[in-house]
């Protein structure tokens, strides 16, 4: 028997946690199945976990199509209707080895062993565990430290996919990134839903600054240490004071804003104002000069007129973002925002253009910016690396995955850099 497919759609969470299910899978013994670790952030995600499925179902015939993730999650029902779908196993779930043992065949009828939805109340759920994986890919690994999310914005579906807040230990947390650096990782990338609210689920609630502290100073030998996106307003103290102070943490923080304009951000339940976003980027920017800023920006979302829109638009410059993450408003069933009057389509698809050349004009300013500069990078493949601030950057020979060079940009094709042919002496400055 072949091993399972395995098809991972969505966040960075999703892929670590198919990493996840791929050895607990292969502890159980399962062989021959397709598994799609589906994403429900929007219904374009929804329509696209569908698509997903029925296309492996096809090139893939005659074996078990097990679905997971938060489409499963927040719609089993949708799943479960599909003709090509044997199993739709909840996130909870998906990361037992109980479910798994009971997937695995244990006899010559598959189909019939186990509850063909298997999926309950992911608000019931009180703990994340820390899943031990190699780390995947051999560049960076990426460690889930937090799941879940306990604030209710009034687009998001992602709390009813991924349950209230929960944080893995520090103890924990640590072990495994030990574990990663001894396995040769130079690069580690802490992740979760509602990264900033790490610990406050844990005795003595210790904030992501407390944890950020903790790693860098345990894990002496760990070259990088990476944070996902972050709410920029649960930003703590020694979160801040590592931004300054810690040179193992990457200048590079992509930002959850969803918005410039103050109405639109209180009709988003967002916990934050416009200015608060300015700030936040100002005060980082006094700390690390040069660090870079990526964001998430909703565009088209309900009540949005053009002036509220040009507000998106002119917080790339206030904020002086450099990587967007732009998201065409999609209305999710069972969230306030699908009740509130909604803009037209091809208005949402005009605005979500139009940030896009925005924030390509920021990532161009940036590129040309670092054109005769010295990086260190990481490769990423043969001839692909990230600076560390996160720019790609373009090999024009095959070079050694995984590794640190120290490098020269000498121009930039208006995606990534491109480095001058064979790596620089190190130097103990790193980014000039």
């Amino acid at each position: 028997m072949k091993p399972p497919v395995f098809s991972t759609l969505g966040c960075r969470l999703n892929a670590y946690e198919t990493e996840a299910m791929k050895e607990l899978a292969a502890q159980a013994g399962l062989e021959g199945a397709v598994v799609v670790n589906t994403c429900a952030v929007t219904a374009e995600a929804v329509r696209k976990a569908k698509q997903e499925i029925r296309r492996l179902a096809r090139e893939n015939p005659d074996v078990p199509v097990i679905v997971t993730g938060c489409a499963a999650q927040t719609e089993p029902e949708t799943f479960s209707a599909m003709t090509e779908v044997t199993r739709v196993i909840g996130n909870h779930e998906k990361m037992q080895a109980d479910t798994w043992a009971q997937l695995a065949p244990k006899g010559p009828d598959f189909i019939g062993q186990t509850e063909r939805v298997m999926v309950d109340d992911i608000m019931s759920v009180r703990e994340t565990a820390g899943h031990l994986i190699d780390g995947f890919g051999r560049h960076r690994a990426y460690v889930q430290v937090q799941n879940g999310c306990d604030h209710r914005c009034t687009f998001c579906i992602i709390p009813f996919g991924r349950g209230n807040s929960r944080s893995v230990p520090a103890g924990v947390v640590v072990e495994q990134i030990k574990r990663l650096v001894d396995r040769g990782f130079n690069e580690v990338v802490l992740t979760g839903v509602d990264l900033t609210s790490w610990g406050a689920d844990l005795p003595g609630l210790p904030r992501l600054g407390d944890l950020v502290m903790r790693i860098l100073r345990l894990v002496p030998d760990l070259a990088r240490l990476r944070i996902s996106s972050i709410d920029s307003i649960e930003a703590d103290e020694n979160l801040m004071l590592a931004i300054a102070a810690e040179p193992r943490l990457m200048p590079h923080l992509h930002l959850s804003l969803q918005h410039g304009d103050d109405l639109i951000l209180k009709r988003m339940k967002r916990r934050h104002l416009r200015d608060d976003a300015i700030a936040f980027c100002e005060e980082a920017r006094k700390l690390r000069p040069g660090i870079v800023f990526g964001a998430d920006i909703i565009a088209g979302f309900p009540t949005e007129d053009e002036a509220m829109f040009q507000n998106s638009l002119k917080l790339v410059d206030d904020c002086g973002l450099t990587f967007l993450h732009v998201f065409p408003y999609s209305a999710r069933q069972g969230t306030p925002a699908a009740r509130m009057p909604a803009v037209k389509g091809p208005a949402i698809k005009e605005r979500a253009a139009r940030l896009r050349a925005k924030g390509q004009a920021a990532l161009t300013t940036h590129l040309d910016a670092q054109i005769g500069r010295d990086h260190i990078v990481l490769t990423e493949g043969p001839r692909m690396a990230r600076t560390e601030g996160f720019a790609e950057v373009a090999f024009g020979s095959d070079q050694a995955e995984g590794t640190l060079m120290h490098v020269r940009i000498t121009g930039h094709d208006g995606a990534r850099l491109q480095a001058a042919e064979g790596a620089l002496p190190p130097s103990p400055e790193g980014d000039k």
